[in-house]
């Protein structure tokens, strides 16, 4: 069985990794005024971050159409016999229930629809792992039951500067607990149910990203092999010296530096960092 790899574009994954392995993607979207943007396609991260602060209002965003997806598989149809199809949490986006709908509508191919219960370059891990074993000729379904097994160790904790991005997308449950502190803390986030939730309130951005940090650490002081992705916001820099700290102390672990893209940035804001792993 040839299976082709799915992916959406909040991913967010290295150019490298899609284009090693094959990986295809279904773009989600941003739009400003009367202005939709399809992510990775019609603008760049810098570019959004700019409009993003010339613009009075936040920008929306939406899923992919059923009909794109649909589209996107039959073409995979003509070469491929399946798809593993991986997506951002669908406690945040229909986009994993827009593929399930579209996969029983598309003909000639057989469609495994994955949620990954998150998103960024932690939902990336997923893709990459099931597209190494798509590569060795796996079934879908031991491909699956890797995914689920990788769900027992990831991690994935970001902070950002304001929850006001998040409160006027309506994406942060159990906001209410840290509503009247926000000017005066830096919130850590994770997802638990799908959904992204508070995870400790903590005084100034450099505690807040020792916490993160501090958390990766004691993990991987445990000697087992991490993947660990560093992303950021617009402020590249910040992941790169968090990347090469940890490198210095863990050098033997896989890390790699990501961002925050259109659709996501959109929800976290500028200057939001965050960072994920995994048990490999």
């Amino acid at each position: 069985m040839k299976i082709a790899v799915l992916t959406d574009s909040t991913s967010y994954m290295p150019e490298e990794l899609m284009d090693r392995y094959n990986i295809h993607t279904v773009p989600l979207s941003v739009t400003f005024g009367d202005e939709s943007y399809r992510e990775g396609i019609d603008i760049t991260t810098e570019t959004f971050y700019r409009k993003v602060k010339e613009s009075k209002n936040l920008p929306t965003t939406s899923q992919p159409s059923i009909g794109m997806v649909v589209e996107k598989l039959e073409a995979l149809a003509s070469d491929y016999d399946a798809v593993m199809s991986i997506h951002l949490s669908s406690g945040i986006s229909g986009t994993y229930q827009a593929v399930v709908t579209a996969g029983e509508m598309a003909e000639g191919i057989a469609v495994y629809p994955y949620d990954s219960e998150l998103s960024c370059m932690a939902q990336g891990f997923y893709v990459e792992e099931a597209a190494k074993l798509a590569e060795t000729s796996e079934s879908p379904e031991r491909i699956i039951q890797r995914l689920d097994d990788m769900k027992n160790s990831m991690r994935a904790y970001f902070m950002v500067d304001d929850l006001s991005h998040l409160q006027r997308g309506g994406r942060l449950n159990g906001a209410q607990a840290i509503v009247g502190s926000l000017l005066q803390v830096k919130p850590i986030l994770h997802f638990v149910d799908k959904q992204i939730v508070p995870f400790e309130k903590v005084r100034t951005r450099k505690k807040a990203l020792n916490r993160i940090t501090g958390m990766l650490e004691e993990d991987a002081a445990d000697g087992d092999k991490l993947r660990v992705a560093f992303i950021h916001a617009n402020d590249e820099p910040a992941a790169v010296r968090l990347k090469e700290q940890f490198d210095a102390v863990y050098p033997e672990m896989d890390t790699v530096v990501s961002y925050f893209g259109p659709v996501i940035g959109t929800h976290l804001g500028e200057g939001a960092i965050g960072a994920c792993w995994y048990k490999t």
